[in-house]
């Protein structure tokens, strides 16, 4: 474990070094901590081996990043550990997902034991991913799980990558990589309480103000303490809460998630969450739903809009039908929310340069445009 500034020079002198691509791998402490913060930093380069970086210790590795500038990446299901990398000032300029190239060539298993079983034909050590990566010292059986997760990650990249020339398909894959590195951080989430588990029993708006309010106090504690949330209290309990409304703490004390475990200290914390919700003003209360941004649910177009339905009808088949043709996931060669955006709202004249600046428009990459253009001009004339 590297956790000191000295040995981290050393580190990063051998990964500058070392030649070909890198292999990457983060580990979280989901369900443990607060956050999506990396408490294990893997990584693999010839001419440099493995090294295991611990982030805790060493909290900036920008000079790490910086020294891996230029280089390729390989990371699996990147857009998993690239924010946590990020925090740590480690960006990449180029990279290769192997859980992705896996999609992109049709394997129907694409996590990375089973990548690296059918393809280099190695079972990998399981049983640690779900472990408190928090724990400090980390033991050596761990660490060794860790290790073996950037072991074969080159190795199985180099695979693919001809696998997907084979299937001429390796531009494609390419073109992801190169939106995934370039992608800019995702915009913080707006209302994430509106995520609370459960959420569809609460139909109220005294209720939903019961949840925020409720919600925002766990994420206060779970933050001091650094700490999931879900160990502060359950969203199972948030939601018994907003339904019952209970006036005093005897009543919350008798739902479920706030049993007898709980001291009176607790209780009145979350008894005094109800009550701000509860005696909120209307004009205050949160409205039932978000703003709606795009078209309205699919299920809802038949009434709404009877010839956005039958547009969007036939280009799913024709999308379904090439996906399928291609051998690759549907949502991999365009994504449903496109489909539906393009359906809803189509170009007033509907021809191949119009639908390529709409799909242009919403992010489709070039390989996306060029394959999927002719099928929804296909479903839209129609």
């Amino acid at each position: 474990m590297i956790a000191d500034e000295a040995s981290l020079t050393e580190a990063v002198a051998a990964f500058a070094a070392g030649t070909g691509p890198v292999a990457v791998d983060a580990e979280r402490a989901s369900g443990y901590r607060y956050g999506q913060r990396a408490y294990l930093v893997q990584l693999r380069r010839e001419g440099a081996g493995s090294a295991l970086i611990d982030p805790v210790g060493c909290p900036d590795l920008s000079g790490l990043g910086e020294a891996l500038s230029g280089v390729e990446w390989v990371l699996h299901a990147a857009t998993q550990d690239l924010p946590c990398l990020r925090e740590i000032g480690m960006v990449p300029t180029r990279l290769f997902d192997t859980e992705l190239a896996g999609r992109l060539a049709g394997f129907p298993r694409v996590g990375l034991g089973a990548m690296v079983e059918n393809v280099l034909g190695f079972v990998l050590e399981k049983g640690h991913s779900a472990v408190d990566w928090s724990t400090r010292p980390l033991p050596e059986p761990w660490l060794r799980y860790a290790t073996l997760d950037v072991e074969l990650l080159v190795d199985l990249r180099d695979a693919l990558e001809k696998e997907l020339d084979r299937q001429g398909k390796l531009e494609w894959a390419q073109q992801e990589f190169d939106a995934i590195a370039s992608a800019p951080p995702p915009e913080p989430r707006k209302d994430p309480w509106r995520r609370t588990s459960g959420m569809h029993k609460v139909r109220r708006r005294r209720q939903l103000a019961v949840v925020r309010e409720m919600w925002q106090t766990r994420d206060r504690i779970a933050q001091r303490r650094d700490v999931s949330p879900g160990k502060v209290l359950s969203d199972t309990a948030i939601v018994e809460a907003a339904l019952a409304l209970p006036g005093q703490v005897h009543a919350l004390a008798a739902l479920n998630g706030f049993g007898h475990r709980m001291g009176r200290r607790q209780l009145e914390q979350w008894q005094a969450a109800v009550d701000r919700a509860r005696s909120l003003p209307e004009s205050e209360l949160p409205q039932q739903g978000q703003p709606a941004l795009g078209p309205p649910p699919p299920r809802a177009w038949a009434d709404k809009d009877p010839a956005a339905a039958q547009r969007l009808s036939a280009a799913r088949a024709g999308v379904t039908a090439l996906a399928e043709r291609l051998n690759l996931p549907q949502e991999n060669l365009v994504t449903p929310d496109t489909v539906r955006r393009v359906c809803w709202e189509p170009p007033k004249a509907v021809d191949a340069e119009s639908v390529r600046a709409a799909l242009t428009g919403y992010g489709a990459r070039p390989w996306q445009i060029e394959l999927v253009t002719p099928v929804l001009v296909g479903a839209l004339s129609a």
